[in-house]
């Protein structure tokens, strides 16, 4: 009787609800590939396979700086196994190449100017044939002094046929006589940081029957890797393909060119399948690292701490080759005086050819070594003349209408007082308590601390500002199809995702136009048109632009006919939650049932307005946006043993428009936590121009355990007008800002001048107390 009842009443009760599956603008729709990427299924190119497939290997220079005496292959070619030994006299095109500017040799020839320049390469049926076949071609060279000091290379000897000088931009905006109540000085430097992706480089090339040979990369910008691989391989365009595969986390231009290169060589010259998985050592050889900048500044202000010059001297170290040091110039001089109103700008940059490792493009270049100097210098002026640091920021801080040094105005949304503002009042994060259990809390972690009574604790603020897109004049445009089909949308972009959520954006752009649920984004090759590099928001802007305006010329294929039948515009339609109904109700059906039958399709572009190069003092409207952000740093600082411990970073930052907000609060920690290792940690040493330790043993990166609480108090959403949706690129900036955070609150816990990242534990130590 009890089990009957039991039974009828469980049968009563109703069947539970559904959650709604969250889709469209503005929802926290999850990755399409994160169950593969967890599961361990996700394709990488590192798992890629062929039949017939050989394996390549690389020889690289042990020396930062070496004349070529000599190549000797033979005794590699003839190891058992061994199938292709390529050189430079291999290369039957052009022999080099360059993101910025094609200064690089495929293969080092007479020269060598830099630790891991590639010098050969090895196609073997085996990787430990490969590698040791390598290892058995015979270089002698004649030993150089190298230099690495970009001071020092005005002076020296030119370490290229192009000079030692990249790039020099002289800005001038103002009165040169203008002079303040109160001067500070000081001189900066930043270290050289690598990008440090989660998987190293890795590639499969096969040759085709018509001679051209296609590349299953993790390519970030496909298209121009084809052109240059084209190139180098003496090829038109159409008979090399890139295959974009997935690509396990970028923070800049993901491939080595120089990686790619050899590998397509190999396999047109074997007529076989090449694989080449590089080591993570010649992954830290190869790529570009982030420039390691030295920055000296002047600022004069007001008695009542108005800014009223900045003179500063910034010097980039470009490395071996100029990659994109030219475009790193530009943002580091038009953002050196920070995102503050400064009438008169005097500002001098250079960028230098050294015998150190190639510097290029990295998550927030330029921009971020200027925020860590000029912030610097915002806490000198602070506390010579006795005012609160948030205050004199805000004294200052720039605001839409305002003039760039440059001499652009701002005319996106520069809401910057307000994120200072939401950060500087934001509650503090409560004291550490002295007892044993509290112990992890303090600097140094678990019993690394020293003595409680030794720590103490400061608080710092950061603001910075990075540019959108490409600049002074570069042509961003990007193409998208979008085609419906029983009831299932695909999108065509050649937009690669790099975990920026281009893919997750792109279908929740057709959902919320066209009211389909289903979308599949394509995957990525070169027979698409060309969508530009995946950086500085360009794939949420141009690319998302594109998808936009197919999936609005779809939807209007769609509603014309229904309009039409019932003599009204198709503008009075409206498609929401997969409903089509008109403003009168007058009309009511599914998207289902108006897609019956139909295969709707479109391609559109979308390109930003236009810009211009700087001129010879530094002026023109250089960029197409720019995006801001405040954090607040909180440390705890042991001033006996320089240990610092980041317990809080408060958060505030000017988005346009939130359009995934899981996807976009990740984005803001991940960046964040990036700014911490920047701060701290990250330093790739190079006595010499030789990479010491290159391997993520002696490349310290912050893990879960360094990062720390991270509050974002405020997203302000005042959406950029020429913006597709408004949205504002949102990675980059926390990544300039943190790091000058963490510096400031550093200064205010010891009273050290802190002029140095990473921050070294000699220059939290307070000796005089």
């Amino acid at each position: 009787m009890t089990n009957e009842a039991a039974t009828a009443t469980t049968a009563a009760e109703p069947a539970p609800v559904a959650e709604p599956v969250p889709h469209g603008l503005g929802a926290s729709l999850p990755h399409a590939d994160a169950g593969a990427k967890t599961e361990g299924t996700f394709p990488y190119a590192a798992d890629l396979w062929a039949e017939g497939l050989l394996w390549a290997a690389v020889l690289r220079s042990p020396h930062a700086h070496a004349r070529i005496v000599s190549i000797d292959t033979s005794h590699a070619r003839e190891m058992p196994g061994v199938r292709a030994v390529v050189t430079h006299e291999d290369v039957p095109g052009t022999p080099r190449h360059g993101r910025g500017v094609p200064d690089r040799p495929v293969f080092a020839s007479e020269v060598v100017r830099h630790h891991g320049e590639p010098i050969a390469a090895v196609a073997a049926d085996h990787p430990d044939t490969a590698r040791m076949a390598a290892a058995a071609v015979i270089v002698e060279y004649e030993v150089l002094d190298p230099v690495t000091d970009p001071e020092q290379a005005f002076e020296a000897e030119p370490l290229h046929p192009d000079g030692n000088l990249v790039r020099h931009i002289p800005l001038r905006h103002g009165d040169p006589e203008a002079v303040g109540d109160v001067v500070v000085e000081g001189l900066y430097r930043i270290g050289r940081q690598d990008p440090a992706p989660i998987g190293a480089e890795a590639g499969l090339a096969v040759p085709r029957p018509d001679g051209g040979v296609e590349l299953y990369l993790a390519s970030t910008d496909p298209h121009t890797d084809r052109n240059t691989a084209a190139a180098c391989f003496g090829l038109s365009p159409d008979r090399v393909k890139i295959v974009v595969t997935g690509v396990p986390g970028a923070t800049g231009d993901r491939e080595d060119q120089g990686f790619q290169l050899p590998l397509g060589l190999l396999a047109l010259k074997t007529g076989c399948p090449v694989k080449l998985t590089a080591t993570r050592e010649e992954s830290f050889l190869g790529h570009a690292h982030r420039h390691p900048t030295l920055l000296r500044y002047r600022h004069h202000a007001d008695a009542e701490g108005k800014l009223v010059k900045v003179e500063a001297q910034i010097l980039l170290d470009a490395g071996a080759y100029a990659d994109t040091s030219a475009d790193a110039l530009a943002a580091a001089v038009s953002f050196a005086c920070g995102p503050y109103v400064v009438p008169n700008a005097f500002i001098e940059g250079w960028a230098v050819r050294t015998n150190n490792p190639p510097s290029g493009h990295v998550r927030g270049e330029g921009a971020m070594q200027v925020c860590a100097a000029y912030e610097a210098q915002m806490d000198k002026l602070a506390k010579k003349l006795g005012v609160d640091p948030a205050e004199l920021r805000l004294r200052n801080v720039l605001a839409t209408g305002d003039v760039l040094p440059i001499g652009q105005t701002v005319t996106c949304p520069a809401p910057v007082a307000e994120l200072l503002q939401a950060v500087r009042d934001c509650p503090l994060p409560a004291l550490p308590k002295d007892t044993p259990e509290e112990e992890w809390l303090l600097p140094g972690g678990p019993e690394g601390a020293g003595e409680p009574g030794a720590v103490r604790r400061g608080v710092g603020y950061g603001l910075g500002m990075v540019h959108m897109l490409g600049a002074e004049g570069a042509d961003e445009v990007s193409t998208a199809t979008v085609k419906v089909h029983d009831g299932v949308a695909t999108v065509l972009c050649a937009a690669v995702e790099t975990g920026q959520g281009f893919t997750t954006l792109a279908r929740q752009i057709v959902q919320d136009t066209l009211g389909v649920e289903e979308v599949h984004v394509a995957p990525v090759d070169t027979d698409q048109p060309p969508a530009g590099a995946g950086c500085r928001g360009r794939h949420t802007w141009v690319s998302g632009g594109a998808v936009e305006r197919a999936a609005k010329m779809v939807r209007t294929q769609l509603l014309q006919p229904l309009a039409h039948k019932f003599g009204m515009s198709a503008e009075l339609l409206q498609i929401t939650d997969g409903k089509i109904t008109s403003y009168d109700g007058v009309l009511s059906t599914t998207v289902a049932e108006a897609m019956e039958g139909k295969e709707l399709w479109a391609t559109a572009q979308c390109r930003p307005h236009p810009t211009e190069p700087l001129d010879a003092s530094g002026q023109g409207d250089a960029f197409v946006g720019l995006a801001f952000c405040a954090i607040r740093a909180v440390v705890d600082v042991d001033i006996e043993l320089g240990s610092v411990r980041v317990v809080e970073l408060a958060v505030a930052q000017d988005v346009g428009r939130v359009l995934n907000p899981a996807q976009l609060a990740a984005r803001i920690e991940a960046g964040v936590t990036q700014g911490v290792g920047i701060a701290l940690t990250e330093n790739l040493r190079t006595p010499r121009g030789l990479v010491r330790h290159p391997d993520l043993t002696g490349y310290a990166l912050p893990t879960a355990l360094d990062a720390p609480d991270i509050r974002i108090v405020k997203l302000v959403e005042e959406r950029d007008v020429v913006a597709p949706f408004g949205a504002k690129s949102a990675s980059a900036v926390p990544v300039v800002t943190a790091p000058a955070a963490i510096a400031s609150a550093v200064r205010a816990a010891t009273g050290r001048s802190v002029n140095r990242l990473p921050i070294r534990p000699q220059a939290a130590v307070v000796t005089d107390r």
